[in-house]
């Protein structure tokens, strides 16, 4: 681990089972870096992602948190972390600026509702403070779910498919609030099935099939190495090589379940 590193995963394993969901994955994520988790459904990424949240525990390897070793010290590393997972569950009954304000409570972060206000005002959603959770569209939805995962000022963001359902112009909004956050010198993890998220917002990527990481590099670092590959080659249908061809190349055309 580097002084550099606000994530170190070394060795991961998980099972479920006898099935070996996750099987000796290593990456890292750096101070100021938004890091791309892909792979095809099943492939390993959200069993990582749960582990790295303290949610599942690991039969083999080591997860390091902003310093903090998560098995002898989870809840150290726990309080470095933000989540936002695909969908959300908060209480659709309360309104916009209850949610906030029950959130900062737990997260024991001395917000007033001006404070709030001004966030919710930062996110074009001042005026909606006083609308039920519930009644918020999907993009406005994600808006302040990022807000609540972000509320603790944490080291390590994970983003579970952010703006899967989004609209071309909530996606674009919620890579910009992301981008800040990478921005503050904090460090971004986040799970996507979009190539182009992965290309227009990801530092670095890493590839994960069957369990195991199979190649870490830039994206364009990624399309350069393998662009030439007969295999990229015969599975581009643009007439350029995108970050797409070089995955299905990696993983295979097959339909993952």
């Amino acid at each position: 681990m580097t002084a550099d590193n606000i994530l170190t995963v070394d060795g991961l394993s998980v099972s479920y089972g006898k099935f070996n969901a996750v099987q000796n994955v290593s990456f890292s994520v750096r101070k100021g870096e938004i890091f791309g988790l892909l792979g095809p459904n099943g492939a390993g990424k959200t069993s990582t992602l749960s582990a790295v949240e303290g949610l599942l525990k690991p039969q083999a390897g080591t997860i390091v948190v902003d310093g903090n070793d998560a098995a002898s010290k989870p809840l150290h590393a726990r309080a470095s972390l933000g989540v936002q997972l695909q969908s959300t569950s908060f209480q659709t009954e309360l309104f916009v600026i209850e949610v906030l304000q029950l959130y900062a409570g737990i997260y024991g972060v001395p917000a007033s509702k001006s404070d709030l206000m001004a966030t919710l005002r930062e996110i074009n959603l001042e005026d909606s403070a006083m609308k039920k959770f519930g009644e918020l569209s999907g993009g406005q939805q994600q808006r302040v779910s990022l807000v609540i995962a972000t509320i603790h000022n944490p080291r390590l963001v994970l983003l579970d498919e952010p703006t899967t359902g989004l609209d071309p112009q909530s996606r674009r909004q919620l890579w910009e609030r992301i981008e800040a956050i990478r921005e503050r010198g904090h460090a971004v993890l986040l799970t996507t099935h979009s190539m182009e998220e992965a290309e227009s917002v990801c530092d670095r990527i890493a590839i994960i099939d069957h369990g195991r990481v199979i190649a870490i590099d830039t994206p364009q670092g990624m399309i350069d190495k393998h662009k030439s590959d007969p295999e990229v080659i015969a599975v581009s249908r643009r007439g350029r090589i995108t970050l797409e061809d070089v995955f299905i190349a990696l993983t295979g055309k097959a339909i993952r379940s």
